[in-house]
Order: structure tokens, then C-alpha cells, then sequence
């Protein structure tokens, strides 16, 4: 429709507004050269959207690194707000943008049939949540409740390593709270070792018999939490990063053909990226992989951290052929941004808000740290929405 628009003859009774919209929406090739920029934002965006995706998990499964919980409840929850505000600057608005009511998409054959982006958006929203009910359903049918009571917190984890055999329940890996019950229960294990009986008998090796026995059993146990707690957390994980890597892959293609706005792009999407990464590494700290799947966290950090730039070189190899403003892209970017609208809207109200503060029974009392917990999630949404205006 744009390819038979005439701008310099226009009948203002008898034009075609459609015509008119497609004309001004849909661009063209508009790579402007800068190879040495654009390579070196490889290179960059790598660097740093690895880096602050794997710091939370350092923090968090590395034992002999020691931070002041501060830092990690600060990634953790400046993560969340991050996912938040992607959801709705970075994709909702974005998918209305190219397949809207008011774009060339969205007045063009049976795209103006129907308002598309909310239809997807909340297919997307309705099977995340069947997916997330589904395993949650699965793990509570196999192990029996889907929370357990054990009392280790996510800063001991991160602050003092502690070694304890108990495994961690989802609420309490997000609820900011220190345990004294931990330490008590570790000085009282200690002591009850220590007042054991030191001269060898019959009876002692009986005791220590069964003692083994317990440790044994108590380790069985404690195999059995994280696999459930591992289970009933992955798939909605999997799917929070599925969602992110769609966005980071168109991400990565426009900026490797941009044209005069490469400039302002480039180092939004460096922190763009970060700050994202930093909300998906956050999330999967707090997940308990079993110790046959250790490798698994660093391999998902290294996923998002190569998605871009692997996306941007693709961009570079395409960036005099590929327009990222032709009818066919806006389709595809403006379907995938509703499918990754839905998947982010729901982790992050669900998963992030809900579950971490409204639902979590083991939250934090502290008025300080619950403080400190909520204006992180909200400095995450705010500067992710400002980088919204550039990118």
C-alpha cells in the first residue's frame, strides 16, 4: 500500500488513510555504517549483561564469597522492578506500536479485524498461569505440600555460607528475614555433639550407628525438599527467561542495522541488558538446583548473556538487507513483544509482588529491611521506564 502511495498527489476525498498510516510507518534500510561501534557494543553488551546476570548467583551458590546481605536484597529486588517495568515499556508498548489499532499492521486485513496485542497478551498471561498451576499441582501431588518449614535463610547463604543440611523453601529464599532459630539450632546440634560420651563401647558404636543413620536419612530428606523446591520453581523461570530472550533478540537485530539513533541506542541498551540481566540472575538465585543440575544456573546465565550480542552480529551480518521497519518485522516484533508482554506481566505481579510480599508468610518483620526490599523493586521499575523513552 505504501509502494502505490503517491505523497506529492493527494486527494484528501478519496485517499486511502491506510495508504496514508503505511506510508509514514514503514521504513527502509537504515544502516548508516559505524562497523567499529557496533562491534565494539558486541563485545560490551556481552561483558556487562554477564556480569550482572552471574553476580547474584556468585553471590548466592559460591561459597567463599561473602557480601553484606544489603547488596544482594538490593539486586534481588532492583531485578524485580526491572522484569516489571520491561513487561509494560519495554514490550506492551512497543507491541502496540507495531500491530496496534493505530499502525499500518493494525488497519491492514484481518490484523483490523480484532485488537490483537491485548488478545495475545492475555493468552500468553492465561497459559503461563496454567503452565505455573500445572507444576505446581505436579510437585504437590509427588512430594506432598509444596512449602516446607525449614528455617535457613538466603543470608546465610550469601553473608556467611553456612553449612547446614537443610534445604530452602521458595518463601523463605525471598523473604528477606534473618533466623536466629539457625543459629540456635546449629549451637545446639553442636553442643549435643560435643556432650557424647568419648570412650569407646559397644554402646557408642551403636550410637554412632545410628547417628550415621540419622545424618543419612536427614540427607535423603534434604535431596527430596530441593528436588521439589527445585521442580516447582524451573518451569516458571524457564519461561521468565524464554520471554526475556525473545525481547533481547529483536533487541540485538535493530541495533546491529540502526541508523542515526544508534548513537542514543547504544549505551541505553548496555544498561538495558544489565539491568535485565540482573533481574534473571536474581530470580534464578533463589532457586535450589540439585547438585546433578549445578551446572545448570551458570549455563542459563550464559544463555541471556549471549542472546544479544549473538543477535546483534546476526543484525551486522544483515545490516544492509534486513529492515527492521518492513510490514513482515512489525508482525513478528509486534507478536513476539505480546507473547513476552504476558510472560513478564505475569512472573512479575505473580512471582515477584504477590508471592515475595503479599503471600510470603515468612517475610521479613523488620520495618528497615522491608523498607529498604520495597524501594529497591521501585527504583527498578523507575529507571527501567526511563530508559523506555529511548529504547
Amino acid at each position: 500500500m505504501a509502494d502505490t502511495f503517491d505523497p506529492s498527489n493527494v486527494n484528501l476525498d478519496n485517499v486511502d488513510p491506510v495508504a496514508v498510516v503505511c506510508y509514514y510507518s514503514l521504513g527502509e534500510n537504515e544502516y548508516n555504517g559505524k562497523l567499529g561501534a557496533r562491534i565494539s557494543a558486541l563485545f560490551v553488551i556481552l561483558v556487562t549483561s554477564t556480569a550482572t546476570t552471574f553476580f547474584p548467583v556468585v553471590a548466592a551458590r559460591v561459597k567463599w564469597v561473602r557480601i553484606n546481605i544489603y547488596v544482594y536484597l538490593f539486586a534481588r529486588y532492583f531485578g524485580a522492578g526491572v522484569i516489571i517495568a520491561t513487561a509494560f515499556m519495554h514490550l506492551l508498548d512497543p507491541a502496540y506500536s507495531a500491530i496496534g489499532p493505530d499502525t499500518c499492521v493494525g488497519m491492514t486485513g484481518h490484523w483490523a479485524d480484532y485488537s490483537w496485542v491485548p488478545a495475545i497478551v492475555l493468552t500468553s498471561v492465561m497459559l503461563i498461569f496454567l503452565m505455573d498451576f500445572g507444576a505446581e499441582r505436579y510437585v504437590d501431588h509427588k512430594y506432598g505440600l509444596a512449602h516446607g518449614s525449614h528455617n535457613q535463610r538466603v543470608e546465610d547463604l550469601v553473608t556467611n555460607k553456612e553449612s547446614t543440611n537443610t534445604a530452602l523453601t521458595h518463601n523463605q529464599l525471598h523473604s528477606g528475614d534473618q533466623d536466629e532459630n539457625l543459629h540456635n539450632a546449629v549451637a545446639l546440634a553442636q553442643s549435643q555433639k560435643d556432650d557424647r560420651p568419648s570412650g569407646p563401647s559397644s554402646k557408642e558404636g551403636s550410637d554412632s550407628h545410628n547417628h550415621s543413620s540419622d545424618i543419612e536419612a536427614h540427607s535423603l530428606t534434604n535431596e527430596q525438599a530441593i528436588e521439589r523446591s527445585y521442580k516447582q520453581q524451573i518451569a516458571a523461570f524457564l519461561i521468565l527467561e524464554f520471554g526475556v530472550i525473545f525481547h533481547s533478540v529483536i533487541i540485538g537485530l535493530n541495533l546491529g542495522t540502526a541508523g542515526d539513533e544508534f548513537d542514543t541506542l547504544y549505551p541505553v541498551i548496555v544498561f538495558h541488558q544489565a539491568f535485565e540481566g540482573l533481574g534473571i540472575g536474581a530470580r534464578m538465585s533463589a532457586i535450589p538446583f540439585p547438585k546433578r543440575l549445578s551446572w545448570l544456573p551458570w549455563f542459563l546465565c550464559s544463555v541471556y548473556g549471549l542472546t544479544t550480542p549473538i543477535s546483534l552480529a546476526i543484525g551486522l551480518g544483515l545490516r544492509t538487507t534486513y529492515n527492521g521497519g518492513s510490514f513482515t518485522a512489525m508482525v513478528v516484533s509486534g507478536v513476539l513483544d505480546s507473547i513476552s508482554a504476558g510472560i513478564l506481566i505475569y512472573t512479575g505481579l505473580v512471582e515477584l509482588l504477590a508471592r515475595d510480599f503479599l503471600f510470603n508468610g515468612e517475610l521479613t518483620r523488620s520495618p528497615r529491611r522491608l523498607t529498604f526490599m520495597v524501594v529497591s523493586v521501585f527504583l527498578g521499575a523507575m529507571l527501567m521506564a526511563l530508559l523506555g523513552k529511548w529504547a
